[in-house]
């Protein structure tokens, strides 16, 4: 890949909260949470899915690749760094698989990383100021600097000690099958940016 930007979708968990593979689940226009994902990449950009390899929709097909986080189910740094490996962009953002919107925010998180030369990663934040480190866009190179060398089973907020801007944009995440429901309903936030 390379793009002057890649996504690493996050698609290894367990669904455990949600009782069954919520990546497959279908949102009520029949999409499936994972397909809206996807579908939902800002056009050109690479996409590498970070588990086990599915059938996507044939829009995307030909911009994405599958890779498997070692151990399996090792967490999202685990995936991460597996992800890594098949990047060659300056600029990668990192989202979970199960954030069917995701995409909308991804151009925003770019223009502040763009715009913050002192920052490493522009990180989404949700309506308490929460960061999201699985929501965020990243320099490769520092990213790459700062992944333990063993990354599994780490959690995913030692990211968050680089340096970073703070982007508002609560974007829901389907762990629940209320979510679904929720999801369909959402209005794409405005993008502001805070300093951190």
């Amino acid at each position: 890949m390379t793009e002057s930007v890649s996504v690493i979708v996050l698609a290894g968990g367990a669904s455990r909260r949600f009782g069954s593979d919520k990546l497959a689940a279908l949102l009520p226009d029949g999409v499936s949470v994972l397909d809206h994902c996807l579908l939902g990449m800002p056009a050109g950009w690479g996409v590498v899915v970070v588990g086990p390899s599915r059938v996507v929709p044939s829009e995307v097909s030909a911009r994405v690749r599958f890779t498997r986080e070692s151990p399996a189910g090792g967490g999202p740094l685990a995936g991460i760094a597996a992800g890594l490996d098949l990047v060659t962009s300056e600029v990668v953002c990192v989202v979970a698989g199960d954030t069917p919107r995701a995409g909308e925010v991804l151009p925003g998180l770019v223009s502040a990383l763009t715009a913050s030369p002192e920052a490493d990663a522009a990180v989404a934040s949700d309506g308490e100021g929460q960061p999201n480190p699985v929501l965020a866009a990243y320099s490769v190179d520092a990213l790459r600097g700062t992944l333990p060398s063993e990354p599994a089973d780490r959690p995913a907020r030692v990211l968050l000690e680089m340096a970073h801007v703070l982007v508002p944009a609560d974007v829901l995440d389907v762990d629940t099958r209320d979510d679904l429901e929720n999801v369909e309903r959402q209005d794409p936030n405005a993008i502001g940016t805070t300093q951190r």
